[in-house]
């Protein structure tokens, strides 16, 4: 018998194995061992998992609870997970390699999610609309029914709560699929539910792959009446047509090639330091990395001396170890091909100024620079700590540089003149605009980006619209 963790599927409240009691493993990034044991699911769970999520919102109490029921059960659920934030942020951090910092910094933004949500589920309005013929019409958000939720494994536990917060604060049933790459803390999360007097059905987690296997069986249910999804563009598009077989509304957010703009006049240090944060922070798996980083040709070489200077200066290792800032890439998988894009610098035409293989599944923080703008390079997202920086000479150029490409997810720039920030900020065609920053989020915004960067928002109300089903009522008040 093993004595590795094992990490079931929750069906209906009960943490489960699966039908065929075939299993699969999850690998250490850091040690490239198994680490813990997972239920491998199939079309078996996936529709055991939406029977009782179906049920739960059909016939049990969860749909019907006042929003300050809920609020308290959610806040409950928040309670615990920071409770157990060492062992969330352990499980994400062995699961993917990410420093158990930033993974416990994950838990706290994780269990905002659910205190956001809840309270802002608490406090949305409705509209009125007064009427002239005698009678009078309102709007009422009630729940969409059964959500899938599917996450990716960048920001595993941070990224399944944004998925499953608002879905479950406005009174919905949850399905969540997490990635394979990173199935533990949402088998934790789905036991604290439990533990959280959350109803049975309410909140199932279903373990195991996408095509003819969990992930399509979920996205083909006809019973499931909401999908979101976030990751890979290819992935996005499948789960886009299943869903649109049974017209099931789809939030996806998906892939992101995304344009770092910094101006001249900006304040250099400070841009450095957001930059440095945008392309290597979780090792550059972040779907909103700064990969394509414009600098404005007066400052370029500066900018490239203390840019590379800080990249170079970055702590790798052991991601238990507190001080390490910068950890291997999530899989052997996604390592192999973050290298095929270093192994073709030079046959591409740029050059490397700093970085490239370390040992293990590490990619050191690295740098292009003279890649053409045609390039794999430039054009096609590496999802790694991999950023190419280009010289610019006029803000008509490097909004064009920046608008050229499929995606539309996000930008950054930095620079001292309002009036500039303003102006850029508006004609960027994506959707979020960080000005002298870089992942600062306010959860009423709407996020979620254009192209093949997705389809939908999500994020306060943008939440609320995707979550429930809006209804107008119109009444008679004059007889």
């Amino acid at each position: 018998m093993s004595e590795r963790p094992f990490f079931g599927h929750v069906i209906d409240g009960k943490e489960v194995d699966s039908d065929s009691g075939e299993r699969f493993t999850s690998v250490n990034p850091w040690t490239r061992e198994v680490w813990a044991d997972v239920a491998l699911g199939g079309a078996t769970e996936a529709d055991l998992a939406v029977t009782a999520a179906r049920r739960a919102f059909d016939e049990g109490p969860w749909p019907r609870m006042g929003y300050a029921r809920r609020q308290e059960l959610l806040e409950r659920l928040a309670d615990l997970m920071e409770e157990h934030a060492d062992e969330l942020g352990s499980a994400d951090s062995r699961d993917m390699g990410k420093p158990l910092a930033q993974c416990r910094h994950d838990v706290a933004r994780a269990a905002w999610n659910f205190r956001f949500f809840a309270e802002h589920a608490k406090l949305s309005t409705g509209e009125t609309y007064p009427m002239d013929s005698g009678h009078h019409a309102y709007s009422r958000f009630e729940p969409a029914g059964v959500v899938v939720a599917i996450a990716p494994w960048n920001f595993p536990l941070m990224l399944e709560t944004w998925k499953v917060a608002p879905a479950l604060a406005w009174g919905n049933t949850v399905v969540l699929k997490p990635a394979e790459d990173t199935p533990a803390s949402a088998t934790i999360l789905a036991r604290l539910a439990a533990e959280a007097d959350i109803p049975e059905g309410v909140f199932n987690v279903v373990h195991g792959y996408g095509p003819n296997s969990v992930g399509s069986a979920l996205t083909e249910d006809p019973r499931v009446d909401r999908i979101t999804f976030t990751g890979e563009s290819g992935t996005g598009r499948i789960i886009g047509r299943a869903a649109m077989a049974n017209l099931t509304p789809v939030s996806l957010e998906m892939g992101g090639k995304n344009a770092n703009i910094v101006f001249a006049d900006a304040d250099l240090d400070n841009a450095v330091d957001w930059s440095i944060q945008s392309i290597f922070r979780n090792a550059g798996q972040i779907c909103l990395s700064g990969s394509r980083l414009y600098v404005e040709r007066a400052a370029y070489d500066t900018f490239l001396e203390k840019f590379v200077a800080k990249a170079e200066a970055m702590k790798f290792g052991d991601p238990l170890d507190p001080e390490t800032e910068f950890g291997p890439l999530a899989s052997q998988e996604h390592f192999e091909k973050v290298k095929g894009y270093i192994d073709t610098v030079e046959s591409e035409g740029g050059r490397m100024a700093t970085g490239g293989l370390g040992d293990g599944w590490f990619v050191k923080p690295t740098v292009l620079v003279d890649m053409p703008p045609t390039s794999r390079h430039v054009c096609e997202e590496i999802f790694g700590p991999v950023v190419v920086i280009t010289a610019f000479d006029s803000e008509e150029e490097v909004v064009a540089l920046a608008n050229d490409s499929e995606y539309g997810l996000d930008a950054q720039l930095f620079t001292e003149n309002l009036s500039r920030a303003h102006r850029v900020a508006e004609r960027l065609r994506v959707g979020t605009v960080w000005v002298n920053c870089f992942f600062i989020r306010d959860l009423r915004a709407p996020f979620g980006g254009v192209g093949s960067s997705g389809i939908g928002r999500e994020g306060g109300s943008f939440s609320r619209e995707f979550f429930t089903e809006p209804k107008a009522v119109v009444m008679q008040i004059d007889r």
